[in-house]
This record gives C-alpha cells, sequence and structure tokens, in this order.
C-alpha cells in the first residue's frame, strides 16, 4: 500500500491548486476525480477572474480585497489563459443611482492593490462605441477592469505542474471509502471504467468534492453530519456576436440581479448568470427553459438586437457549492470559502473545503496549508510560492500574447493571425510543442474542424489527461460550438481507436519523470 502525505478527493480547481501548492513544497500527494479535470462547477463558471464588484453591496469587503489582490498574481502566472477585460456597466433609470455605482467602482479601483490594470472611467454612451449595441436606456456609463479565464485550463494546468512536482493525479478515479487507522487515512479508490480497485494510505485527507462536498462525507467516510453547503445553479447561453468591440457588460436587472455579456470565441457572446437554488443530485444540472427565457428576455431588454431561443448555441450549467450561511434568496448567499479540519491531535486530520470562487484558489490553498501545517509544522516549507511560478506554458510576461502570436506566424506560416492567437491563448509558449516540426498545415495530421488537429488532440491526451471529445472540444478547447455532431462523433471514435496507446506513453513519461 502506497503512502502519502496528502491525499485530495475532487480535481476541480480547488483540489488541482492545492496539488500543485503541496507539491511544490517537497509533499507526496494523491489527488482522485471521478470524471474529468474540472469537468463540473470548475468549468461552468462565466470564465472571470474578478473582484465580484456585486458583492460590495453585501458588504464582503473582506472577500473582494481578497480576490482583486489575485486578479494581476494570476495573470503574471498565466499570461496565456488569462488576460485584462474592461467592462462596461451602463446606469438604467429606476435602478441603482449613478452616484452609488460610482462610489462602488471608486472601492472597486482601490481595495486590492491594483498595479497594471487601468482603473475606471466615466463614459458619455451616446459617443462611445459601448453605448452603439445598447438600447436607449442608459446615457451614462463606467468602465472597469476585470480579467478572463479559459476556467478548465486553469484547472488542468494547476494539476500538470503538480504532477511535474510528483504528484500522483488520477482522473476517473472515485474515493469509494475513506477511513482512520493507526494515525492514517486509508483512501479506497476505484477506477470508473474499468472499476479496477485500489487502496493508499495518507496522512491528511481533503475533501475538495465541490458540490458532491456533503455526499463524500455521508457516503465514503460514513458521517452523519449536518449539511453545510447550499448548491446554487449557474447558467449561461450563448448566441453569434451581438457586438463588434472588444469589451464586456456588466448589467443590472430590475429583480436586483446583475448579469454579464461578453465576447467569447471571437463570434460568439457569452451572456449569464442566473442564481437558482437547486436540489437534485449535481450530475444532472441542465439549463431550464425558465432561464433560458431569463437570460434571453434580460439581454433583449438591453441590446437592440433581440435575442431569442432561436439564437442560442451552446448553453452550459454548473453547480455552485456555496457555504450555506443562511441567506434567504440564493444570489445573496457569501461566494467566500470556508475550511474546516477535523479530528483530535492524535488522529490524521480531515479537511473539508466548502464555497469558494475560482479568483482564489490559490488563495485557499495556501489556507489550507496554513491550517494542515498545525498538525505538520514542516508543511509549511516554501509558503506563498505559486504566485511567483509560471503554470505550464505561461513563462511569458503578462501582455506579451500577442508578440508570442506574431512569432508563430513568422516561424509558422500556414498559420494565420486568428489561428496563432488561438493556439497562444490555450497553450502559450507550448503551442510549439503542438505545432513541432511541421511546415503545413498538413503536417498536424488529420482536421477534425473547427481549426482541431491530430497533433493539438495528441497533445491534449499525452500531456493534458483528456480522454473523450467532450473533454477535448467543450473543456480544454470550445471547437465544440463550431463543429457537427458527426464531426464530434468522429473524433471521439478516432479518439478511442488511439486512446490506449496514449495511456501508455503518457505513464511511460510519468515513470521517466
Amino acid at each position: 500500500m502506497t503512502t502519502y502525505d496528502l491525499a485530495i478527493i475532487g480535481g476541480g480547481i480547488n483540489g488541482a491548486g492545492l496539488a500543485r501548492d503541496a507539491a511544490g513544497r517537497g509533499l507526496t500527494v494523491f489527488l482522485c476525480e471521478k470524471s474529468d479535470l474540472g469537468s463540473a462547477t470548475s468549468s461552468a463558471s462565466t470564465k472571470l477572474i474578478h473582484g465580484g464588484l456585486r458583492y460590495l453591496e453585501q458588504y464582503e469587503f473582506g472577500l473582494v480585497r481578497h480576490a482583486l489582490s489575485e486578479r494581476e498574481v494570476l495573470w503574471r502566472i498565466a499570461p496565456h489563459i488569462i488576460w485584462p477585460l474592461r467592462f462596461v456597466l451602463p446606469h438604467r433609470k429606476g435602478l441603482r443611482p449613478a452616484w452609488v455605482l460610482r462610489l462602488g467602482l471608486f472601492l472597486y479601483d482601490h481595495l486590492g492593490g491594483r498595479q497594471k490594470l487601468p482603473g475606471t472611467r466615466t463614459l458619455r454612451l451616446s459617443r462611445d462605441p459601448a453605448g452603439a449595441p445598447l438600447r436607449d436606456v442608459s446615457s451614462i456609463g463606467f468602465e472597469y477592469s476585470d480579467c478572463w479565464v479559459q476556467d478548465n485550463r486553469l484547472v488542468v494546468l494547476n494539476a500538470r505542474d503538480a504532477q511535474s512536482r510528483g504528484a500522483d493525479i488520477r482522473t476517473r478515479t472515485r474515493c469509494v471509502r475513506a477511513s482512520r487507522e493507526n494515525g492514517f487515512w486509508n483512501v479506497s479508490v476505484e477506477d470508473t471504467e474499468t472499476g479496477a480497485p485500489e487502496t493508499i494510505r495518507a496522512r491528511a485527507l481533503v475533501n475538495a468534492a465541490g458540490p458532491w462536498v456533503d455526499q463524500v462525507l455521508a457516503t465514503a467516510m460514513g458521517r452523519d453530519t449536518p449539511k453545510k453547503v447550499r448548491l446554487v445553479k449557474g447558467s449561461h447561453i450563448v448566441v453569434p456576436r451581438l457586438y463588434q468591440h472588444d469589451r464586456g457588460y456588466i448589467f443590472q436587472n430590475p429583480d436586483g440581479r446583475i448579469f454579464f455579456a461578453i465576447p467569447y470565441e471571437d463570434d460568439f457572446t457569452l451572456i449569464g448568470t442566473t442564481d437558482v437554488d437547486f436540489k437534485d443530485q449535481p450530475d444532472n444540472v441542465r439549463i431550464s427553459d425558465a432561464e433560458i427565457d431569463y437570460l434571453c428576455k434580460a439581454a433583449s431588454s438591453y441590446f437592440k438586437t433581440e435575442v431569442t431561443r432561436e439564437d442560442v448555441v451552446w448553453t452550459y450549467s454548473g453547480v455552485r457549492p456555496l457555504y450555506d450561511d443562511g441567506a434567504a434568496i440564493a444570489q445573496e448567499t457569501t461566494r467566500d470559502y470556508v475550511l474546516e479540519v477535523d479530528g483530535a491531535e492524535n488522529e490524521a486530520p480531515l479537511l473539508t473545503i466548502f464555497g469558494g470562487k475560482i479568483t482564489t484558489y490559490r488563495c485557499l490553498a495556501e489556507d489550507a496549508m496554513r491550517k494542515l501545517a498545525t498538525r505538520f509544522p514542516a508543511w509549511n516549507a516554501k509558503a506563498q510560492w505559486t504566485g511567483k511560478h509560471a503554470l505550464p506554458g505561461g513563462d511569458f510576461p503578462a501582455g506579451a500574447a500577442e508578440p508570442l502570436a506574431q512569432d508563430l506566424m513568422r516561424d509558422y506560416r500556414f498559420l494565420d493571425i486568428r489561428a496563432a492567437r488561438r493556439l497562444v491563448r490555450h497553450y502559450g509558449s507550448e503551442a510549439r510543442d503542438i505545432l513541432g516540426g511541421s511546415r503545413t498545415r498538413a503536417d498536424l495530421g488529420r482536421s477534425f474542424g473547427a481549426d482541431l488537429t491530430e497533433a493539438e488532440v495528441r497533445f491534449l491526451m499525452t500531456r493534458e489527461y483528456a480522454r473523450t471529445a467532450e473533454d477535448v472540444v467543450f473543456r480544454r478547447t470550445k471547437a465544440g460550438i463550431r463543429m457537427s455532431r458527426n464531426e464530434i462523433a468522429e473524433l471521439e471514435a478516432w479518439m478511442a481507436e488511439h486512446r490506449s496507446a496514449t495511456h501508455m506513453q503518457s505513464e511511460d513519461k510519468a515513470v521517466v519523470r
């Protein structure tokens, strides 16, 4: 039986971020994820690294400050998958007064130690291009900064970096039981594809199962504890591009909620999100007709172009595992995280993660290590290292993605600027690992549609844990929005044919490491 310092249940952003942090401190780490990395909540975000402007109304100043301070840290360590995005907030008569919006943005500018991101400015929407797509609902607006993120890629890159530092990352591996014995956790897992069982030992255990955190406590550990997670569904729709400039919008709705409209994958606009209490199993999350209608109606009230159900080309939904603080309505539930450590001094500790935001995952990992270090003081060595070391492919200065794309076009003359930018925005400096010595597009192998080539898919299978077409086209990339069902089915068949050989190559590399 293999013994690890730390075992982690759950391969979302919190689990992957913690695995990276712990492995970088020299700990032996085991992480199991029952599906694909980041396949649930962490792939269903609004794709923002942000402070959460609306949380100021709920007096969550600590959370907002925490998140704002992380924007430029994360941009610095992952400049290929994170980049600045300006947002336009139009004032709307009858809703929050303009002075309230400006005061909130003043706080937003100054709470988090902003350095490179530009501050807020006032817009006259009748003169600014940002006003052109809008109905005549506002004469004044405000523009401020946040950041965009390729959310699933952030999870995968954290897991990859953890693995490069010695962590054992197991996808499609479910935890079936965990129990304390002789100062250790015995953790029994099974491969969800083959059913093969395995048991490992760990000095400490982390429950980072997200929406399943209560279920893991109840089923895998046999604990009859009060539920502490409030499941809140957030859904998004994607429609053909509604405007041509490169800024996003944050809109107020008469019901007190806010929603975003954001440029998405060059040709589309992302609209979301909703906040709906969710009582079903997290595996069953789907957007409802009522949510689609809500988002279409909300967007149509601001944009001159009416948004209808027929315009929707893709939807996605996720369940946010928020800490249940007793808020009356879902949208007012705290987005901050809560960490609980269980176990007597002589017992192997269990740390359970409730809530959290993708923006604060790195801070959450540091806080978790601090809590565990009260039991294992040596684990605090190399504290706070993760904000100083780039994630895979991110070893270039923040803001330098465009020169990197130009360099790719120079060296690979068959690439146009759109293809070069896409590769850089997904893989950064590792784009060259995909392109290799190719001289023509044909050298990249079969094309599956939407600019997705065999060379790229092989990279995703050998280095990034991709096992299915869904992993590739709707998580690692968003190529699936542009692909037909037949193209995706053909990709699935090709991956199934090549999966065994690819898996063996990945294992060989891990052994060599």
